[in-house]
């Protein structure tokens, strides 16, 4: 949960979502697992923000 807190605050990048207008991807570098990026999908035109799914994105390994 810690994580996924630390992503939305401040993450080490963050984009739009290509496909649906309004959804955003934070990602962050996690220290703890090898600096493996999360990925965190979410919606913050909501209050509270709502998450939609989070996971490792395998893809994003060795990113700067």
């Amino acid at each position: 949960m810690a994580w996924i807190e630390h992503a939305l605050a401040s993450p080490d990048w963050r984009q739009p979502d290509p496909a649906k207008p309004g959804v955003m991807h934070a990602f962050l570098r996690v220290a703890e697992r090898n600096y493996r990026v999360l990925r965190v999908v979410y919606n913050p035109s909501v209050h509270p923000l709502r998450v939609i799914t989070v996971y490792f994105d395998r893809r994003l390994r060795g990113r700067p």
